[in-house]
């Protein structure tokens, strides 16, 4: 959960910046794009293969040269 304090002499439009920024930071955004439809358990799983064999290959090429 995110809170936010209005601090002294603090206008609106800054506290809703530093809240978009907790909220960014906190990954509540992220979080609700995962959920917002459902994924069946192998297409998450083949995301995480998917990603690893991209990262294997990215690292697998950086670190010839």
């Amino acid at each position: 959960m995110v809170k936010l304090t209005l601090r002294e002499r603090e206008s609106i439009q800054e506290a809703v910046r530093r809240f978009r920024k907790l909220v960014e930071r906190s990954g509540i955004k992220k979080e609700m794009r995962r959920r917002e439809y459902y994924e069946k358990p192998s297409e998450t799983k083949r995301r995480a293969k998917l990603r690893a064999e991209r990262r294997t290959r990215r690292t697998r090429l950086l670190g010839s040269r």
